[in-house]
């Protein structure tokens, strides 16, 4: 059977536009594939493994950090935001210890 010229550009046409798409069985897209290796070279330095969140940092350490900070800064203000923001840690006692010194 000859095919004529649209049979034949219509043939032409598919087997162009399902080209690329078409892939042995299991494979993944080439995208996936490339997304993959990137993820390996951004990755920890251990292979195989996802890289991961840094540790968390020690909630006292930071509270503490943030009581040096308003005695530094050395202001009423700094105090009270301190208190607010930390009324039952202990150096919550020692800032308002500091605001009644300031208050004198």
């Amino acid at each position: 059977m000859k095919l004529g010229p649209f049979s034949a550009g219509l043939i032409g046409a598919l087997a162009v536009l399902a080209g690329p798409d078409q892939r042995p069985f299991g494979e993944q897209p080439v995208m996936v594939g490339k997304a993959k290796a990137d993820d390996g070279a951004k990755g920890s330095a251990k292979a195989g493994r996802a890289a991961s969140m840094p540790m968390a940092r020690d909630p006292s350490a930071a509270v503490a950090e943030e009581y040096e900070a308003a005695r530094r800064k050395g202001t009423r203000e700094a105090f009270e935001l301190f208190i607010a923001r930390h009324s039952d840690d202990p150096l919550a006692e020692q800032a308002r210890a500091e605001l009644k010194r300031l208050s004198r």
